[in-house]
């Protein structure tokens, strides 16, 4: 399962790479060498943002279906670089999405030097999406308040997801549907998630 996985989500950073390409036709090999430096050139985000978000989520999960890849391992940093660009591009993208994947990237190894940075993102993609994304509470709880064993603040966030109406958001009923599945499920776990 975690090979096709790892698959499926390289085939979509492959084609969200293509739509790179078609713009700057050396994207790809200058991402592998200096990611920072390749995305300067990476400049309309009208076209640029949705394919920089794909391309960086669409990695990001091809290296958690493969921890033990370290080839995989060691492009970490082209998926911070291509969704530090998205953001300078156009920080309000799909209202928030950006920042949430922001926290699900950052929040894997969470520091107390990390911890405002992730609140602000948290914050962001709240008002950005004015407040219509549960999975934006979901991340943020399992990123967060799991390591930090903070579990009130853990059950504050899943309820805050599930009291998101799916109803009032057409757009995006199956993404919030999906995350509030998932907040009954973490809340299901509390006594193996929290020592206390």
């Amino acid at each position: 399962m975690r090979q096709r996985s790892r698959n499926l989500a390289l085939r979509a950073h492959a084609y969200a790479i293509r739509a790179l390409v078609v713009d700057y036709p050396s994207i790809e090999g200058d991402l592998r060498a200096d990611p920072e430096e390749a995305l300067l050139a990476v400049a309309m985000p009208d076209r640029d943002v949705p394919a920089l978000y794909w391309a960086a989520a669409a990695l990001a999960l091809a290296i958690s279906a493969s921890r033990n890849e370290a080839a995989l391992l060691a492009r970490l940093p082209e998926v911070e670089a291509m969704l530090q660009r998205a953001l300078a591009l156009g920080e309000s993208w799909n209202d928030g999405a950006l920042h949430e994947l922001a926290i699900s990237l950052s929040g894997s190894a969470p520091t107390s030097a990390d911890a405002a940075a992730l609140e602000d993102h948290y914050e962001r993609a709240l008002e950005l999406s004015g407040d219509s994304r549960a999975s934006v509470h979901v991340t943020f709880a399992e990123v967060v308040a799991v390591p930090a064993q903070d579990r009130a603040r853990f059950v504050e966030l899943l309820s805050r997801a599930l009291a998101v109406d799916v109803d009032a958001y057409p757009e995006r009923r199956l993404l919030n549907v999906l995350a509030q599945q998932r907040a009954r499920s973490l809340l299901g776990r509390l006594d193996d998630l929290f020592l206390e």
